[in-house]
């Protein structure tokens, strides 16, 4: 988030971080999965990997896209007033950038979920995407079908949780 909010409040770290993030952002996310197996193993530490290269990407670029779509005007008050760098930070681009970079954490949480179960579909020995996986191996359709109902529980219930987080963090912003 921070890198975020200075790949949008500056442009020498724009063109340092931007061609980085256009360069790997494509990569299938769920293709690394066997370079973070083979430095991590197979097991907790890897999927926690997984899902923060493929939910990273998602919030930098609405966090830098939330910092170059405050009006200008605020940042223009703010070196008016000479604000420092850190106020500049917290003051004016953090707020201002606030409701897209919670849309970037539920885009994230979608897609952390689509990562973790495609994770544990091949490098996992537990969980609900290896739970799906065999129970479609075996053809246990049940089974299959609980862990997809437990999945869309889980989505609903962290949608719902980040709604709560969005209305008490940016009040401003009530729909």
């Amino acid at each position: 988030m921070i890198v975020g909010l200075a790949i949008g409040l500056f442009s020498p770290v724009r063109a340092i971080i931007q061609p980085l993030v256009d360069a790997t952002f494509p990569i299938p996310k769920i293709a690394v999965l066997p370079l973070f197996i083979m430095i991590f193993g197979i097991g907790e530490e890897s999927k926690y990997g997984i899902i923060a290269t493929a939910v990273i990407y998602l919030v930098l670029i609405n966090t830098a896209a939330g910092v170059r779509n405050i009006d200008r005007i605020y940042l223009d008050v703010g070196q008016n007033f000479h604000a420092s760098r850190l106020m500049m930070f917290t003051d004016i681009a953090l707020p201002g950038a606030l409701p897209l970079i919670l849309a970037g954490i539920k885009l994230g949480m979608g897609i952390a979920l689509l990562v973790i179960v495609s994770a544990e579909f091949v490098g996992a020995k537990s969980g609900l995407g290896y739970l799906i996986w065999t129970s479609w191996q075996v053809f246990q359709v049940e089974k299959m079908y609980v862990g997809l109902a437990v999945i869309a529980l889980v989505g609903v219930a962290i949608a719902v949780l980040l709604n709560g987080v969005e209305r008490w963090i940016i009040p401003w912003r009530r729909s």
